[in-house]
């Protein structure tokens, strides 16, 4: 049974979906609620409510269920900012990664994925490609790289020290059914306003949208089935994974992709002048565990779209 946190959040659930085609069963470990979410209510997983940041409730689940694996995708740093000084957040959110670490020691678990982001490699001066073993800078512009960054520091003592394979999941810009806008790039706020007719709210994007602008963007059901393989491989040959389409997709792509389905959507955006373009290589992943992509832009906004028009939650 895999055990894995952030379960109900927007990739946790299809992750979890992914592991269930997979013939793998799942507990939830999530903190607000101990009932199964809507969106996985179909399917036979059982659910722990909890907190990371608890040793104690995290390994309770140990006296219940027997855990072979662990996906640990709950929110690692203290994002969004909150009223709770600097100093405590920070021992939370580093705590929650080491009680993760001890549930696994405690359990005999062998492998643990953990989310990093494709933010690390902000900074990197290179065009094209993204390699997991590229060297990346001390610094970071935003607080969840800076703290995925400590992560994976943390990751690679530990593995060693403890003999359990820790796994960063170094995960691209991420769209689809369940998501929310992102204020990295503009896709779902994109998509949301073309289904509800209007134009896209934009301001809070951290870099202007411009139609030249390019990201590896990932369909959050390749997403979720790219970290289900990577828990799920017999073997794995490294400790850090892309999880990513392995292209960079343009803003003018995605407002191309979606007015194929909605003709009339308010999705102008300026030109600008793009930066170099730069997507993740996914040629680890690809060779460890077969994955491939399976949604283009054009059939991921159709199946997004599809899934908003159906009438969930927009």
């Amino acid at each position: 049974m895999i055990l894995v946190t952030g379960g109900s959040g927007f990739i946790g659930s299809h992750t979890v979906r992914a592991l269930h085609e997979m013939g793998e069963k799942c507990i939830l470990f999530q903190r607000r609620t101990g009932e199964l979410p809507a969106q996985l209510a179909a399917l036979p997983v059982a659910v722990a409510q909890g907190d990371v940041t608890d040793l104690a409730s995290l390994l309770d689940v140990g006296t219940h269920h027997k855990v072979t694996g662990i996906v640990h995708l709950a929110g690692s740093m203290p994002w969004p900012p909150t009223s709770e000084p600097p100093v405590d957040a920070t021992r939370k959110a580093l705590g929650g990664l080491l009680n993760i670490v001890q549930a696994a020691q405690n359990w005999g678990v062998k492998r643990v994925g953990v989310a990093s982001t494709i933010g690390v490699y902000s900074g990197v001066a290179s065009e094209g490609a993204l390699r997991e073993d590229m060297p990346l800078p001390m610094s970071a512009p935003h607080l969840i790289p800076t703290f995925k960054k400590i992560g994976e520091l943390l990751n690679e003592h530990l593995s060693g020290a403890t003999g359990i394979e820790l796994i960063n999941y170094r995960i691209s810009g991420t769209w689809g059914p369940g998501g929310h806008d992102d204020p990295f790039f503009p896709a779902p706020a994109l998509i949301h306003a073309a289904v509800r007719g209007t134009k896209p709210e934009l301001s809070r994007l951290v870099i202007p949208a411009y139609a030249g602008n390019a990201l590896d963007l990932c369909y959050v059901r390749d997403t979720g089935r790219a970290i289900a393989l990577l828990q799920l491989a017999e073997r794995l040959n490294y400790r850090t994974y892309n999880v990513a389409s392995g292209r960079a997709t343009t803003n003018a792509e995605v407002v191309a992709a979606i007015k194929t389905v909605v003709p009339d959507a308010q999705l102008e955006l300026p030109t600008g002048k793009p930066p170099p373009h730069n997507y993740l290589d996914i040629s680890r992943l690809q060779q460890d565990t077969g994955y491939q992509p399976a949604y283009d832009t054009q059939r991921a906004a159709e199946d997004y779209i599809a899934w908003l028009r159906a009438g969930n939650a927009r």
